[in-house]
């Protein structure tokens, strides 16, 4: 059954109308991003652009690049190795980061920390947040000089606040009865924190740790090109923007493909491992 509201009239009169607020906001949203969409396609410069040939050449590039890739400027040794490059850069960051954002997010969890506190810390991270992951790690380069520094501090600095987010919210959902029980027994704040609090959110945290080393994955491929942090992703953009090969391209995109997937498998399992530990 479809949800409504009443809305009451200057002279009186009730107006009914299908749907709550909530649905009509979300209905304009879309309608205005739609008009949106299609304005913009309008303002296009699309002077030489040839239809017929543009489909046709990008339909070759498209099978060049995924049913023949090779290796033309490195060997597979050196593919596996510059993977790990990015691997690592993803795991430095997001390890370092959940750390912090773990002691960070107990000072914001509302129920954890003063009001005060709290409110602080969500401000500062929300600054954090606010800025894209690129315009930290070109803002450390300017400190570190362009290389891995910067984009292991680029990320991770966001990553902290990122963590930090859904930490605290992960905090909150713990039951107070559990709370209750705890301090009943004289226990102090820390070892709430340790019985009570983390038992119950473990397997979020896992999962939000997971889900931001796949982020930050994407995005040290990105920065390889960027801030010269090297791995995979310089591969990548030597192979697009200065050999041109759209083989070498295609290979580096499986390869990339393949490390996003083993990641997600990765996750899947170790989740559904200690997700009977979290919830006892």
């Amino acid at each position: 059954m479809e949800a409504a509201y009443i809305k009451r009239k200057a002279d009186g009169r009730i107006h009914i109308k299908s749907g709550s607020k909530g649905d009509q906001a979300v209905r304009w949203t879309i309608i205005t991003l739609a008009v949106l969409t299609v304005v913009a396609f309008l303002f296009f410069n699309y002077a030489g652009l040839e239809l017929g040939p543009a489909i046709k050449e990008t339909a070759y590039n498209v099978k060049v690049m995924f049913l023949e890739p090779a290796l033309n400027h490195f060997d597979l040794g050196e593919a596996i190795y510059q993977v790990g490059v990015t691997l690592g850069l993803a795991f430095l960051a997001t390890i370092i980061g959940a750390i912090i954002a773990f002691f960070l997010a107990l000072m914001a969890a509302a129920n954890l920390a003063p009001v005060w506190v709290s409110r602080t810390v969500r401000v500062f991270v929300a600054i954090i947040r606010a800025v894209p992951t690129v315009l930290w790690v070109l803002i450390f380069a300017i400190a570190a000089g362009l290389g891995s520094e910067a984009a292991v501090l680029g990320m991770l600095f966001h990553s902290i606040a990122y963590l930090v987010k859904a930490f605290s919210e992960a905090f909150e959902e713990v039951d107070k009865g559990i709370f209750e029980a705890l301090q009943s027994t004289g226990a102090n704040w820390w070892h709430i924190i340790r019985s009570g609090v983390l038992p119950s959110t473990f397997t979020y945290l896992l999962s939000w740790v997971f889900l931001r080393f796949e982020i930050n994955f994407g995005v040290a491929v990105a920065m390889g090109a960027a801030a010269g942090a090297g791995g995979i992703g310089f591969e990548l953009f030597m192979a697009s923007g200065f050999y041109f090969d759209l083989r070498e391209v295609g290979f580096i995109t499986y390869a990339i493909l393949i490390i996003a997937v083993l990641l997600e498998v990765l996750s899947t399992r170790l989740k559904k491992r200690y997700l009977p530990a979290a919830s006892n």
